[in-house]
């Protein structure tokens, strides 16, 4: 399975980024090999739809789930749309792409059944 978990950018342990939209790049985890690969995210400077952008990048790289701290309406229906899981990382404290993955094969990740929040268009 691959995975797109929202990053702070790259490196060989990035750091976990609750935001989806405007998280600086996503890693991609293939679960079956263990192999990543961190990709810039093309709508961190996005004037709009930053969400949705992600969403559509997010799945051209062929995700089939998601780890991030919140999914804007948008955004959510974007993924959903695309059969894409979308999971949450509780708290703010600061995680690597290892200890998210560590609490994904754990169990402890909620889905999103939802959009998280409003949303940021107009703000």
């Amino acid at each position: 399975m691959n995975i797109a978990i929202s990053v702070t950018g790259n490196g060989s342990e990035p750091f976990f980024d609750p935001r989806f939209g405007r998280a600086a790049a996503f890693c991609l985890v293939n679960t079956d090999t263990g192999d990543r690969k961190v990709h810039e995210n093309p709508a961190l400077s996005a004037a709009g739809g930053a969400g949705v952008k992600a969403a559509q990048f997010v799945a051209s790289l062929g995700a089939q789930a998601v780890i991030s701290g919140a999914y804007g309406p948008n955004a959510f229906r974007t993924l959903a749309s695309a059969g894409i899981k979308m999971h949450l990382v509780p708290g703010s404290e600061v995680l690597s792409v290892s200890n998210v993955l560590a609490q994904f094969d754990a169990g402890k990740l909620d889905r999103a059944e939802s959009a998280t929040h409003a949303g940021h268009h107009g703000s």
